[in-house]
């Protein structure tokens, strides 16, 4: 049984079904009470249960031969102690954890959040227990965000829009995550997670355009008006800590990173990959 967390999200959606089409049975867990992702064989279970309340998890890892731990926003905040979950997890019998962490920690190890994911990482070197590292870098399916205003305005509001990253898919993280999960060869591996090429927020909203056969427009928020938005929906601390990368990146921040073609055997997506797979959302 391989526990699946974040399991309705942009990456544990994919690593779910990645894992049961293996043949692995899956523990999908989730904060509400949704249904197994569409697409998904039948078969998986799922649970619901809350990051911040460590003993909910308790029945999921019961069985358990690997964990994908991937934390909540709230969980990013100093302070939060997700150290915990690995402990339990141990506990319940699982024996290899796949961590999503960030870039940031190796790039921006002074950041409030980067502080903390690195002490969880520790923790997780520490456990006893097989392991295997994931930093992306910024998820192309933030484009989601902008979503409602392209199909309502046709138009795309972010800050900094001249200047790029290398978002990464979520897909290419799902496969590099079932990967690490399955095979044992990852295992004491850290990979930092890229797409192929650094695109900024101004030639997103271009590819958008592109793909939907029609303009759509750019309109640069400052930075407070982005951290206002931001912290809607994440810590102050990770929304800053964010905000401080996409402003601008460093040397580090800017490499392609090798890592998805050395796990995979193939190149990283495009954004404009990760655009026609999901355009129905901005129509």
């Amino acid at each position: 049984m391989i526990v699946v967390t974040g399991a309705t999200g942009n990456i544990g959606r994919p690593l779910t079904q990645a894992l049961a089409e293996a043949g692995e049975q899956v523990t999908a867990v989730s904060r509400h009470a949704a249904a197994v992702p569409e697409g998904v064989p039948e078969g998986v279970r799922h649970v619901v249960a809350d990051l911040a309340d460590p003993a909910s998890l308790a029945p999921a890892f019961t069985g358990a031969k690997a964990l994908f731990l991937l934390l909540s926003g709230d969980l990013h905040a100093p302070g939060a102690g997700p150290g915990d979950l690995i402990g339990l997890a141990a506990a319940g019998g699982v024996r290899r954890v796949v961590l999503l962490s960030s870039q940031g920690v190796a790039t921006r190890p002074l950041g409030a959040t980067r502080v903390a994911m690195r002490a969880l990482e520790d923790t997780l070197r520490g456990s006893g227990l097989d392991w295997a590292v994931l930093r992306p870098g910024g998820f192309a399916s933030n484009a989601l965000g902008w979503a409602e205003s392209v199909r309502t305005q046709g138009m795309v509001a972010a800050p900094f829009g001249d200047v790029g990253v290398p978002v990464v898919d979520p897909a290419d993280i799902a496969e590099v995550a079932a990967a690490c999960l399955l095979e044992d060869r990852h295992t004491g591996g850290v990979y930092t997670l890229t797409g192929p090429q650094v695109i900024t927020p101004r030639q997103q909203a271009q590819a958008i355009g592109a793909a939907l056969g029609s303009p759509v427009g750019f309109r640069e928020l400052t930075r407070e008006e982005a951290r206002a938005t931001m912290t809607r929906f994440v810590p102050a601390e990770l929304a800053d800590d964010t905000l401080d990368i996409i402003s601008a990146p460093n040397p580090a921040e800017l490499r392609i990173s090798p890592d998805v073609q050395r796990v995979l055997g193939r190149a990283p997506r495009s954004f404009d990959d990760w655009v026609e797979r999901n355009i129905a959302a901005f129509r």
